[in-house]
């Protein structure tokens, strides 16, 4: 299946002489939420704007929805939606007006049921003749992603969509988006949230200094690079880590009441069952223990520490 974005060799030099995005490879599926994960200033926001014909490439070309962005500029964006991270609406129209302008943007007929359809499923039916002034940040946000959706496109950049909007309302986006995804719509998500990463995403994506250091599909991602540690309960407190035990990737806890021993779940063999028989061999006795494994945000910031 041909990939609904594709990304060669992308580049993006500022007059100021900042390289932006360095020679950036990348495709997209159809139907798939993509997660693009990186610190401040890493260049998502740039690779976002440069598919969405906002800002032009120094360099490489990008395919959307089977159009070149540069060369067939209008087919291309048609087949996208985005939700830009900062809030610019017209703060005196209503909010339906504001949707069905959307729509007329993009040269579609007007269409007051898929319209009223977008608002019901963002929980915008009962705002639909308020003032975007009136509106809550959180509803804004809401506006703001109906106005992305206005034209039908198959395609949607959702860049920080949930940034300082509440528990509750970021739950209920997360819904919205799976069940765009059920309809064939391939989301981008730009996140700082990693926990929403974890949760939404089929792929990650990292960028770093305008380079993209690993794209991965989640689940593989975290079994690859994902470590378990079993943290152990002493039943009495230990100063150091026993010199017997130094072969053992172990750390005390501060107050002495914990040993962590940290494992690759993937190996054949974990090492468990030696440190257990070196404790017994010690006279340490714990009474109680418990594994976790990493979260994505710990995968995250071990391989941006990885990068020079």
């Amino acid at each position: 299946m041909q990939p609904i974005i594709s990304v060669s060799g992308l580049s993006k030099t500022y007059a100021s002489g900042f390289q932006a995005l360095k020679k950036i490879n990348l495709e997209i599926r159809q139907g798939e939420i993509f997660g693009l994960l990186g610190p401040n200033g890493a260049g998502k926001t740039t690779l976002i704007n440069i598919i969405c014909g906002i800002v032009n490439p120094t360099g490489g070309a990008v395919m959307a929805g089977g159009h070149d962005v540069v060369r067939d500029y209008r087919a291309a964006r048609s087949k996208i939606g985005l939700v830009p991270q900062e809030l610019s609406t017209d703060a005196f129209e209503t909010v339906w007006a504001t949707v069905s302008f959307s729509r007329g943007l993009f040269g579609k007929p007007a269409d007051p049921f898929y319209i009223a359809k977008v608002l019901k499923d963002l929980s915008l039916w009962d705002k639909k003749d308020s003032q975007i002034r009136m509106l809550s940040g959180g509803m804004k946000r809401r506006v703001m992603i109906a106005k992305a959706l206005s034209h039908e496109p198959q395609i949607l950049f959702l860049d920080e969509p949930t940034a300082g909007v509440d528990v509750e309302l970021r739950r209920d986006m997360w819904d919205m988006v799976r069940s765009l995804r059920a309809t064939g719509v391939t989301i981008i998500l730009t996140t700082h949230y990693i926990e929403e990463a974890e949760e939404m995403a089929d792929r990650i994506g990292v960028i770093n200094k305008g380079e993209i250091i690993l794209v991965e599909d989640k689940a593989a991602l975290m079994t690859k690079l994902g470590k378990k540690q079993l943290t152990l309960h002493l039943q009495r407190r230990l100063d150091s880590v026993p010199a017997g035990l130094a072969g053992y990737q172990l750390d005390l806890s501060a107050n002495g009441n914990e040993l962590v021993y940290t494992f690759d779940a993937q190996r054949d063999r974990t090492g468990i069952a030696a440190l257990m028989k070196q404790l017994s061999e010690l006279g340490i006795d714990f009474k109680d223990l418990k594994t976790k494994e990493s979260s994505l945000e710990e995968i995250f910031v071990g391989l941006l520490r990885a990068r020079p």
